[in-house]
């Protein structure tokens, strides 16, 4: 089903991103929003710098060097429970904390990308605006679209595939 291809309005995530907390471009929010978006905003500044951290060769160096001092203090410790305590608490508390971190750090990344791709297909003439907001679709919808899109890139590879033959065919 063909779909119009002009410069239509895009809704779902690309326009709610752009629009301000209240929903209207240029309104001004309430204060709890402002309130509520500084403490994001906050969250997400921290969230930025301990991912780049982290991701940083130094604090893989620093991990494991707590573990190699962990290790060394075993016989210390007489390997006691107390000692896996300490271990398997620290590590436990870490790892969910990066879950966390790890995703604030996916859903930014996917909407800066969707975002970038919304902008794209809206401002290239040939392509469907629908593909802009696919990202709100049902997943039946996405799995419809999928195909479709699939049985054009057959179709695309045969006539490509049959052009080739006939150029190797004038050729030989």
């Amino acid at each position: 089903m063909p779909q119009a291809r002009g410069k239509a309005k895009v809704g779902g995530a690309a326009t709610r991103a752009m629009e301000a907390p209240s929903g209207m471009r240029g309104a001004k929010a309430p204060a709890l929003c402002d309130n509520k978006s500084s403490w994001s905003e906050m969250f997400s500044n921290m969230a930025c710098a301990v991912a780049h951290w982290t991701g940083k060769p130094a604090a893989f160096l620093l991990a494991s060097l707590a573990v190699i001092i962990w290790a060394a203090t075993g016989p210390m410790f007489r390997y006691s429970d107390t000692w896996q305590l300490v271990i398997n608490t620290s590590t436990t508390i870490v790892t969910f904390l990066m879950v966390f971190l790890i995703q604030n750090t996916q859903n930014r990344d996917t909407m800066a990308l969707q975002l970038k791709l919304s902008e794209l297909i809206l401002k290239f003439d040939e392509a469907e605006n629908r593909f802009a907001t696919a990202e709100d679709m049902s997943d039946e919808k996405l799995e419809e679209l999928h195909e479709e899109l699939r049985q054009q890139a057959e179709a695309t590879l045969g006539t490509l595939n049959s052009r080739r033959a006939a150029q190797k065919k004038k050729a030989s």
